[in-house]
């Protein structure tokens, strides 16, 4: 079985692949696309194929397509492009009959108010229709996008944000990883919608006692008002749509988008989900 994962040289499609080889993947079966291939000398140097795959080019997505059975369609980290971006592939997918085809959306992409689900809303919709035999994994946050917060922690003490009291059930990048190439390796999952969080759900009283342990020093939490947040992004020197992007974010996890857990990551993966301080300490 020939396995494909889109975007392998980026921090979550290259821990995919080393999830698949822990797991006792022939490398030779492991096929890791990349924009820039030589990003991936270090792959092929542990025998995987490293072939070129380009959302924005469709040829060199049907290129590596060709002789797949299962697929991993990691989304597109340009935001606004992603649908259109996603389409190529699904169209290369279908063309090259892949026998499973697994993406990383978000939490309850299809009737969540968060900023991002529009894309992986559509996207969803657009396997659907194109009949692929998928698997989708809404990945609900990972605990290593909170690293710029406990970095600046260390010298500010504070981490300031609008999210209320708002929870998130992050997980560490690697257990979204493992997550995926599970369902890529075994038999079934086609069909299966999983929703994939952390086992807790922390708030940030909770992230800043995280940083403390991590940055060794007293951190705490500043709530702001989203107008007084705006404001210091501003301040900042961050762009208006910026501004505008982290305000509606911390705005949905004040309003609760990422704070269901009902422990499915962790039943796939056999093991308790990385705790957020450990996520944090392992990524600072």
């Amino acid at each position: 079985m020939t396995i494909l994962v889109t975007g392998a040289t980026g921090n979550l499609g290259r821990l995919v692949v080393d999830s698949l080889l822990a797991r006792g993947t022939d490398p030779a079966t492991v096929r890791a696309g990349a924009r820039d291939t030589a990003k991936a000398a270090d792959l092929a140097a542990r025998g995987v194929q490293v072939v070129a795959l380009d959302y924005d080019a469709p040829e060199t997505v049907a290129a590596a397509l060709d002789g797949v059975d299962a697929a991993l369609l990691i989304s597109s980290s340009e935001v606004g492009k992603r649908a259109t971006q996603h389409q190529v592939v699904i169209d290369a997918a279908r063309a090259a009959g892949v026998a499973k085809l697994v993406y990383t959306s978000a939490p309850k992409a299809t009737t969540s108010d968060l900023v991002l689900a529009p894309e992986h809303k559509a996207t969803e919709e657009a396997i659907a229709a194109a009949g692929l035999p998928a698997v989708i994994l809404r990945n609900n946050w990972y605990t290593e996008n909170y690293l710029g917060d406990v970095a600046r922690s260390r010298d500010t003490g504070v981490i300031a944000a609008s999210v209320g009291e708002g929870r998130v059930a992050s997980a560490s990048r690697a257990d979204y990883a493992e997550a995926a190439a599970i369902v890529l390796v075994e038999d079934g999952h086609v069909g299966e919608v999983y929703e994939l969080a952390g086992d807790v759900a922390w708030n940030y009283d909770e992230l800043a006692s995280a940083a403390s342990a991590v940055v060794e020093r007293e951190v705490r939490y500043a709530p702001l008002s989203s107008e007084d947040h705006a404001a210091a992004l501003e301040a900042a020197g961050l762009d208006a749509g910026t501004v505008g992007f982290v305000t509606a974010l911390d705005a949905n996890i004040r309003e609760g988008a990422l704070a269901d857990t009902d422990r499915t990551l962790a039943r796939l993966l056999g093991r308790p989900t990385t705790p957020l301080v450990e996520g944090l300490r392992a990524a600072s």
